[in-house]
């Protein structure tokens, strides 16, 4: 038991995926009814805990964030979301022209929507205390509240929300995420949907890995024009840093690292000293990018809506509830969950083939988000050193 602990949580989730499409092949329906059951609990919990989510992380980074008020803190904020939007509008525009075809090539569209034929044993109504944009709307008034009115003790309180629904995220919901979608896979097979949908995934995850490698190439051919130095130089600086984040899937965790190879590219202390770290929470064009292709591909799968105004609109605000994403594996996809529920209309079985999906390149997100964040604070020096 304790080296299945010791295990990561990518392994584990490859580990459900199989062995939810093996055992799906023989299982009985009644067996299949029971992890129907966990998965109609689980998403229960999820869609109650969604909003405590955009609550207790959105609101104190938002405090956190306008603490440092300045135009060094306006203008790496400016980029780094600009940059997350840009990124995740690259998914989109590469999705949109690759997908389709992608899909059609495996035999159609599988119904995912319908895929639940099996009904639960019994079930439990958990709902939400509040919807996800009055959330989110909290979320922004009393953060900002908090950074302009500089309020110790709301501040204090929020950080001990932030505190509970971390805990809750890492002990409550991440340990279960592999049983989750061993249950959805195993449904999806028993149901003859699983094949389909894993030779989708694989071409899916191709284009991902090529689009990240793309964007870190294009953000330091920017920084690169800014400081007129060789991008490809300045990237290969940060490889370490890249593979850092690869093998750790934190962004929290190669801060050391990133700064480290920040200051190696030239960067001067007080820039790589706030840019970096600050970054390390608001500059997620990896995770973006990633989000924003799995999302448009389960809408292609299921027939949900995917117009550009639709996603725009999306893109804009996960770029702004992905700042609450902790400091764990996963982080991420656990606060796009609200976003992609009430924009896109995500159900609970969609949402766990996005996080199957997700998980299965945090690292690369996690990479690519580190990485671009020295290019970032090269044009930052650039525009605010005194050298």
């Amino acid at each position: 038991m304790k080296a299945l602990k010791n295990i990561g949580l990518l392994p584990r989730v490859i580990i459900a995926i199989v062995l939810g499409v093996v055992f799906g092949l023989f299982l009985p329906s009644s067996v299949v009814r029971v992890f129907v059951t966990f998965n109609s609990l689980f998403s229960q919990f999820l869609g109650f805990m969604i909003p405590l989510i955009i609550i207790g992380l959105v609101t104190p980074a938002i405090a956190d964030i306008g603490r440092g008020a300045g135009k060094l803190l306006v203008v790496t904020v400016v980029i780094a979301y600009a940059d997350t939007v840009l990124a995740a509008l690259l998914a989109y525009g590469t999705g949109s022209w690759l997908f389709p075809s992608m899909i059609a090539t495996t035999g159609g569209l599988p119904h995912i929507a319908k895929s639940m034929e099996l009904t639960p044993y019994f079930t439990i109504t958990i709902p939400p205390m509040v919807d996800v944009m009055s959330g989110l709307v909290f979320s922004f008034l009393f953060g900002l509240g908090i950074a302009y009115g500089d309020l110790k003790t709301s501040k204090r309180l929020f950080d001990d929300l932030r505190y509970v629904v971390d805990k809750a995220i890492a002990k409550g919901i991440i340990p279960f995420l592999p049983l989750y979608i061993f249950g959805v896979f195993l449904n999806m097979t028993y149901n003859g949907q699983a094949g389909k949908i894993m030779l989708v995934f694989a071409q899916i995850i191709l284009v991902i890995l090529v689009l990240h490698v793309f964007i870190l190439v294009y953000q330091y051919c920017i920084a690169g024009a800014i400081v007129r130095r060789n991008p490809f130089r300045l990237l290969l600086t940060m490889l370490p840093a890249y593979l850092t984040a690869l093998g750790t899937s934190s962004s929290a965790a190669t801060i050391p690292v990133t700064l480290a190879r920040t200051l190696k590219n030239g960067v001067s202390n007080a820039i790589a000293g706030f840019v970096v770290p600050l970054c390390a929470t608001i500059h997620l064009s990896g995770s973006a990018m990633k989000i924003t292709a799995c999302a448009l591909t389960i809408c292609l799968l299921t027939g949900r809506a995917h117009d550009f105004g639709l996603f725009l609109y999306f893109i804009l605000m996960l770029s702004i509830v992905m700042v609450a994403a902790p400091g764990v594996p996963g982080g991420a996809i656990m606060a796009a969950l609200a976003p992609l529920a009430s924009i896109l209309g995500f159900n609970a079985n969609a949402q766990a083939l996005m996080i199957a999906l997700y998980i299965a390149m945090d690292s690369f997100g996690t990479a690519c988000n580190v990485t671009g964040d020295g290019a970032i604070a090269l044009a930052v020096d650039k525009m605010f050193s005194r050298k």
